[in-house]
């Protein structure tokens, strides 16, 4: 059962009952990220992020912490391209609790001075540890070659730069504008009743005011960047994106079966190529990013710095064999299997509907329909998953990253 409210505030409520379980997932999610800052906001919606744990005017960082432990609950929060999300999951009978205690560290941050500077210094460590993983930097790397320095390409973290630089003021006028009523969904998962959530949400957030809410547009440019970043590491990593469809396309699930296919498995083609046959890389995978206008299909792979090259031209050989070649019907099948056996495993999570449903309210303002998307998994054909084969892997619009001790840029 799913139940959607919009309060008098303008804050929009999404309940997904899940009868026979023992706890309840409850998320506020907030339509802002890196994608929507400017340069110099770049890596402030994650600093604000980190901020809003840091202490209110009844609760210091330790006693909100302390409080979630004392009812055994779960805390936490992450900052995406274009969403933030806080979220708690609670035994069903500490879910008021819970959601109070999430409430106040969302609603209440008072941004202390002395916790703003430690806090800083704590960001520019993450800085530090994202520079130390060669993978997560090779990602950020290709984000960058695929849309630039703006929206979609920007890292999550920001500069180093920034964040030395950024005040209370900047993080108050940042959260008075993107932390709005409209741009705010609360989402609950789990065993909890339905008028009990609306409630709850009423209660904390009826009132809420608006700030100064302004719809910011992104300017979203593919480009066929390619971009190296030497390091005296043992592997060498690279990557190479190619645009695809939107989160929206009719063509959406027919990616994510050519992804299945081309490397979201053991038994994909670009594992079984690149590293059973030839045994080129360890970890070799691909996956897919979904935005609003537009969307990113990565393929990874680490490998020694003296076949760097081997292994580059080992992935291209892949593709263009599965252009060439396209798609048998076993591997459809097997492809679409999973594709339907993920979506049916994720509805048993709490934590994966409670973001699922409230995701996609926040950016569609509909309600996820699981029956109708699993109906259009069911009919898609051979044909179509061919049709994006041909149209989402073309080698001469790839953007290209590559980090390690390389002497020669990768190509695709």
């Amino acid at each position: 059962m799913v139940e959607t409210r919009k309060l008098e505030s303008g804050v929009r409520v999404i309940i997904k009952r899940m009868e026979g379980l023992l706890s309840v997932t409850m998320g506020i999610l907030v339509g802002t990220g890196a994608a929507f800052e400017t340069d110099e906001e770049d890596g402030i919606s994650h600093f604000v992020e980190h901020m809003q744990f840091k202490g209110t005017p009844t609760r210091t960082a330790f006693q909100i912490s302390d409080a979630f432990d004392a009812l055994g609950a779960q805390v936490n929060a992450f900052t995406g391209k274009d969403m933030t999300c806080y979220y708690s999951k609670a035994t069903t009978d500490h879910a008021e609790e819970a959601f109070a205690l999430l409430c106040d560290l969302f609603l209440n941050a008072a941004f202390p001075e002395e916790e703003i500077e430690r806090e800083r210094g704590v960001i520019l460590e993450e800085i530090n540890m994202d520079e130390d993983s060669p993978e997560d930097l090779c990602l950020d790397l290709l984000s960058r070659a695929a849309f630039g320095k703006a929206n979609y390409g920007r890292n999550i973290l920001g500069p180093a730069k920034n964040v030395k630089g950024f005040t209370r003021e900047d993080i108050l006028r940042y959260k008075a504008e993107r932390y709005c009523p409209e741009n705010i969904v609360i989402s609950f998962a789990g065993n909890i009743g339905i008028e009990r959530a609306v409630a709850l949400a009423e209660q904390y957030f009826g009132s809420v005011k608006s700030g100064r809410y302004c719809e910011r547009t992104k300017r979203v440019v593919h480009r066929k960047g390619n971009l190296i970043k030497k390091k005296r590491i043992e592997q060498a990593h690279f990557a190479f994106g190619f645009p695809t469809v939107p989160r929206d396309s009719e063509d959406f699930y027919a990616v994510q079966v050519m992804n299945t296919i081309l490397g979201g498995g053991m038994s994909s083609r670009l594992f079984k190529r690149v590293r059973e046959e030839l045994g080129l890389a360890y970890s070799v995978y691909s996956y897919t990013s979904h935005y609003a206008e537009t969307g990113l299909l990565t393929v990874y792979a680490g490998v020694n710095p003296q076949k760097a090259a081997e292994a580059a031209d080992a992935v291209r050989e892949v593709i263009e064999t599965f252009k060439k070649e396209g798609v048998t019907e076993e591997e459809f099948l097997r492809g679409r299997e999973q594709l339907k056996s993920g979506n049916i495993f994720s509805q048993e999570n709490t934590s994966s509907q409670m973001l699922l449903y409230g995701r996609n309210l926040l950016y569609s303002n509909e309600v996820y329909d699981f029956e109708r998307k699993m109906q259009e998994i069911s009919s898609l054909t051979r044909d179509d998953v061919m049709r994006a084969v041909a149209s989402n892997l073309d080698v001469s619009l790839a953007a290209v990253s590559a980090v390690g001790n390389l002497r020669d840029k990768i190509v695709l």
